[in-house]
């Protein structure tokens, strides 16, 4: 009936891309080693403790990563057998690659989801997104809710809103698929066949000193328990979690000043698309 694919990149080399937030040059030695600890404390367990097994996750990285990396690639294939690594000629051959390999598959549909390399899913997501399955020709699928964890500077813990985000699905008939990484997230406002989900938080946005634009715009509270039953992460994760986690009350204004933010972008992107502004 249908194949899914979850989609990441990697180290992909990129004109654009060479410092982070902080200037910081991206792409060392140093960058590899701090962004492989991330992907496999915060990336990889999610995935590998998906509900529902039944998808492909690819995984593109540059045709220069080193052997060093190389070898930790391969430990992470033996502990999710449906992980397929890719290494590409960088950024420019990210989607060429990926439809060529989809364009093996003779399933009448195709669903990819994208997830970035330092954040998390929720235990649930891959069977969320199969649920929104009816046969859709060519749908979106965007789950509006989700959490942002912080764990640098300050670690904090917050519920996020953020439509045509990171995390976003697209199903599709298998007649010459776009995917969903054929545009920026962002870009998907664009679109009018576009499934916005409000009561399912199935993703969390991870932020730390490497991100390249990102900041905390967390708000509300969120139970650790129950956050860290649904969201799979490394022990040594957990226990910095635990014992370092600020409580709301300690940065209260700023949660209520991303809360009223949050929504109003929310409302303010919505009626610019109900005027035809995105077109």
């Amino acid at each position: 009936m249908y194949k899914h694919f979850l989609i990441t990149r990697f180290n992909l080399r990129k004109s654009d891309w060479v410092t982070n937030k902080n200037n910081v040059a991206v792409l060392t030695d140093d960058w590899h080693r701090n962004r492989f600890q991330l992907f496999n404390e915060f990336c990889v367990p999610s995935v590998a403790s998906q509900t529902n097994t039944n998808f492909e996750w690819l995984v593109f990285f540059d045709s220069s990563t080193k052997d060093e990396f190389r070898a930790i690639i391969k430990v992470i294939e033996k502990q999710i057998p449906n992980l397929k690594p890719f290494f590409i000629d960088g950024m420019d051959a990210f989607l060429p690659a990926i439809k060529e390999y989809i364009s093996n598959c003779e399933t009448d549909y195709i669903i990819t989801s994208r997830m970035d390399n330092d954040d998390c899913l929720s235990r649930n997501f891959i069977a969320s997104v199969q649920q929104k399955f009816k046969n859709q020709d060519f749908m979106a699928v965007d789950f509006i809710n989700g959490f942002t964890l912080q764990i640098h500077p300050k670690v904090r813990l917050g519920k996020k809103l953020h439509q045509y985000n990171p995390f976003l699905s697209l199903i599709e008939r298998n007649d010459n698929p776009n995917t969903i990484w054929s545009i920026p997230h962002n870009h998907w406002k664009k679109e009018t066949s576009i499934l916005q989900i409000k009561d399912e938080y199935v993703w969390c946005s991870i932020i730390h000193q490497e991100n390249k634009v990102n900041e905390f715009t967390g708000f509300g509270q969120v139970d650790l328990t129950t956050f860290l039953d649904n969201f799979q992460i490394s022990e040594a994760q957990v226990s910095f979690v635990n014992t370092n986690l600020e409580v709301r009350s300690q940065w209260k204004l700023l949660s209520f000043s991303n809360y009223i933010s949050s929504y109003w972008s929310f409302h303010f992107k919505n009626i610019k698309k109900a005027l035809g502004f995105y077109k």
